[in-house]
């Protein structure tokens, strides 16, 4: 995500790198570069001049600090300028009403039908909430079929009437039937077409005054870029929606669309879809966006992810085993899956500052610990609980098993033995200050 325009920012600001100080020469020659790069990830060009001006204003308006570097400072004044520029802070969903409605706008192929989904799973699982599906895309083929396999693949009931054509009509039941049925939150999915025409927005516009959503939300796809925001803008205007949502971040995206949206249309990104399964889906929060853009990375979104998955109970007895040195390949196995529901792999890498830019040109696959997965299912209940009694004859079977090398099959286990030395290592609190007087002695440091 942004990888070309976070490469292109650290070229600019590399021209200051060795300055003594910040002049207006130097600050112009790298904000020229800034806008450069910002125009090719396609930001809106006035919003992408406004942005250096006032960068440059900014930075010549500081007094650079003796600890502070010239270069560093500008990084520092592009950094508050593109979080304000997107918003400044993260904004609420407005969930008022009983039911409360959200309404999902969008052209078709946006990803709207997904992201409601998305979006339904989200209330249920990290708000309590209990959330109905409405399906109003009366025109797209098999649009109603989608929304039903996705309710059912998230456990969430979908409402429709196939036999109707009136999605104003089918909007006002789906509330009527929440009401009646203790549902709390209802996800409107609308009609989308691949261009902006007169007929769709009388329909959205319609489906909106009679259903008087609490929220109205705008679904994009982020890699459109400036075609994102002029469509944001002609949807604005005639159903002035509350907030956008960015769907296929995960993809090729230049940027464009996150930065320059806000500023256009004057409404907030409220989320962020980061990939194709039913939680790849983010709160956006403007302040982070600016990290990763800058190759700062993302940490407070790795640390929620990771507490979001975490088992406390699990984690309880993981820490006994550890200590006890039973740590063995079903608990190896358990941790995979649990990182796996994190997310995308490369995306969760690139949250760790300085790491964007070493895993650019790696091709990460989302599936990256299918082969070790397959060598523990390969192994017999006996094996994986206990890892020696696994030699020469029995190391060849998990490799024909799992489609692998016996290679493979004998660096996963010696990988494994190592793994389990260093847990023991570190559950021992004698044994970590002993580590850690090795790296250079305890000055300095806390007492363990």
């Amino acid at each position: 995500m942004f990888d070309n325009l976070t490469e292109k920012f650290d070229r600019a600001f590399k021209v200051l790198k060795g300055q003594g100080q910040i002049t207006e020469i130097n600050v112009a020659e790298t904000l020229k570069e800034v806008r450069r790069a910002l125009l090719d990830a396609d930001v809106n060009f006035k919003t992408a001049k406004d942005f250096t001006n006032e960068v440059k204003e900014k930075a010549l308006g500081r007094n650079v600090l003796t600890a502070v570097k010239p270069g560093q400072l500008l990084v520092k004044v592009a950094h508050e300028s593109l979080v304000e520029l997107m918003g400044g802070s993260h904004e609420e969903i407005n969930l008022k009403g009983n039911p409360a409605v959200i309404l999902m706008s969008g052209l078709q192929g946006s990803g709207k039908t997904t992201f409601s989904g998305k979006l339904a799973k989200h209330l249920k699982q990290k708000r309590g909430k209990e959330p109905l599906l409405v399906a109003c895309d009366v025109y797209r083929p098999a649009a109603i079929d989608q929304l039903h396999v996705v309710g059912e693949q998230i456990g969430v009931e979908v409402f429709s009437r196939p036999e109707s054509k009136d999605p104003v009509q089918i909007a006002r039941e789906a509330i009527q039937h929440a009401k009646s049925n203790g549902f709390n939150v209802v996800v409107v999915d609308t009609a989308g077409r691949l261009a902006v025409d007169e007929q769709m927005m009388d329909e959205i516009a319609a489906v909106k005054k009679a259903i008087e959503p609490s929220e109205t939300l705008f679904v994009v796809d982020a890699m459109t870029g400036q075609d994102a925001v002029n469509t944001a803008k002609a949807f604005n205007e005639r159903i002035d929606f509350d907030g956008v949502v960015l769907t296929k971040l995960d993809g090729d995206t230049r940027g464009g669309a996150a930065i320059s949206i806000k500023s256009v249309v004057n409404k907030p990104i409220k989320f962020i879809g980061t990939g194709e399964k039913m939680d790849a889906i983010d709160l956006f929060h403007p302040e982070r966006m600016a990290d990763r853009i800058l190759g700062m990375g993302d940490v407070v979104s790795l640390v929620e992810r990771a507490q979001e998955n975490f088992d406390e109970e699990k984690a309880r007895k993981l820490q006994k085993k550890i200590a006890k040195n039973t740590f063995n390949f079903n608990d190896f196995l358990d941790q995979i899956q649990q990182i796996k529901k994190m997310g995308n792999v490369k995306d969760l890498l690139g949250m760790i500052p300085g790491m964007g830019k070493a895993i650019k040109n790696l091709d990460i696959d989302d599936d990256a610990f299918k082969g070790i997965e397959a060598m523990i299912n390969s192994m017999t209940p006996a094996e994986r609980e206990n890892h020696k009694i696994i030699n020469g004859s029995r190391r060849k079977r998990i490799a024909m098993g799992s489609g692998n090398d016996v290679q493979e099959v004998n660096r996963l286990i010696k990988q494994f033995e190592e793994t389990r030395k260093m847990m023991q290592l570190m559950s021992n609190k004698k044994n970590m200050a002993g580590l850690m007087k090795q790296f250079g002695g305890m000055s300095g440091m806390p007492k363990m």
